[in-house]
């Protein structure tokens, strides 16, 4: 058994939402239910990817405010929406409602960038200004200004009879740009989100240095610490820094032999991508792990990137049925997250 010494404090999962385009409800609420047994199962976290154009959660801000009805307790994040195609005023609006409708549980992971495939939706997205939008870190401090309850305006008070005005961003949920969450990949970007107040969401991807060698494990851990380094000397820090990392894992302790099977085409699938960096940029992808609970304990508490962190948030698989994650979550609940020294919320 592996060394327990430093427990996983945090345990959640983070689920892509997919959809049968044919029955996009059927999906939506496969997630919603999902997210209920992570509540019922003591998860801490339950987070959501966020996809444009494609047959995943586009809307995760809907998702997360309908799942605060239906929980009191699990923490609702987004990892991560890309904030290229968001209007920062108006995304902090339906994110400080949601929080304040899910009593201050809201979690928003982000990332900047330019939206992916840019030159096929520009003309759709930002049709008078696609050439001068700026997708880098001012977009997310805008956000992050805004979320905080900084002015928007000079202009307030009482116009007319009934009409009363804000100078910023209504409503104002305390608390909520404490728990601004960066997606990561790189030490560059740790570094700027530890500098500017940001807790880090650390994945299964990675794009190293120049002339760094190509280990995913040991890149993740030094740009985790290059994190808190940055975060330790932030004059914008108003919280502890927090860490969480998200490697996909899938557990078979009480899978049965059809879903084993469908479980190993899944990884080995995936698994040549891994043996080599990819693309222009060199980006690294974990091995996805598979085995039995004790298994996937021993290799991630051999895991440089995982023994920085006490908060994980596991991705289930993007393809599989909601049986299937239904046994992947039940296992980590009840064999994996306790092989880390997790204890479920509501077990002392």
């Amino acid at each position: 058994m592996p060394d327990t010494s430093r427990p996983v404090r945090k345990l959640g999962f983070l689920t892509i939402g997919l959809f049968d385009p044919a029955d996009p409800a059927a999906g939506h609420q496969s997630t919603l239910q999902i997210i209920e047994l992570g509540e019922q199962l003591g998860f801490d976290s339950a987070w959501l990817r966020h996809r444009h154009l494609q047959f995943g959660i586009s809307s995760p801000i809907a998702m997360m405010a309908a799942a605060s009805q239906r929980t009191s307790r699990i923490e609702l994040g987004t990892a991560v929406t890309p904030l290229g195609w968001e209007n920062p005023l108006r995304l902090a609006e339906d994110l400080a409602t949601v929080d304040l409708l899910a009593g201050g549980r809201i979690n928003p992971g982000l990332s900047v960038g330019e939206p992916m495939h840019y030159d096929t939706v520009k003309h759709e997205l930002y049709p008078d200004s696609s050439e001068l939008e700026d997708f880098g870190y001012a977009r997310l401090d805008r956000l992050a200004r805004l979320i905080s309850g900084e002015p928007v305006r000079d202009f307030s008070g009482k116009q007319g009879v009934v009409e009363e005005f804000s100078n910023r961003v209504e409503p104002h949920s305390p608390g909520l740009r404490d728990r601004l969450w960066y997606g990561a990949a790189s030490r560059k970007s740790a570094v700027w989100a530890g500098s500017n107040g940001f807790n880090l969401l650390s994945s299964s991807v990675v794009f190293p240095e120049a002339n760094q060698e190509p280990d995913f494990a040991r890149i993740q851990q030094l740009q985790i610490r290059a994190f808190r380094d940055a975060a330790a000397t932030s004059a914008q820090a108003n919280a502890p820094a927090r860490v969480s990392q998200g490697l996909v894992v899938i557990p078979t302790d009480s899978a049965s032999p059809g879903q084993r099977e469908k479980y190993q085409r899944y990884v080995d699938e995936r698994t040549p991508r891994t043996r080599a960096p990819q693309g222009p940029k060199g980006m690294l992808f974990a091995p996805d792990l598979i085995g039995t609970s004790d298994e996937i304990a021993e290799q991630l508490y051999a895991h440089a990137g995982f023994q920085e962190v006490d908060e994980v948030a596991f991705a289930l698989p993007f393809s599989f049925d909601h049986e299937d994650y239904v046994q992947i979550l039940t296992d980590i609940a009840g064999k994996l997250g306790p092989a880390l020294g997790w204890t479920p919320h509501g077990c002392s």
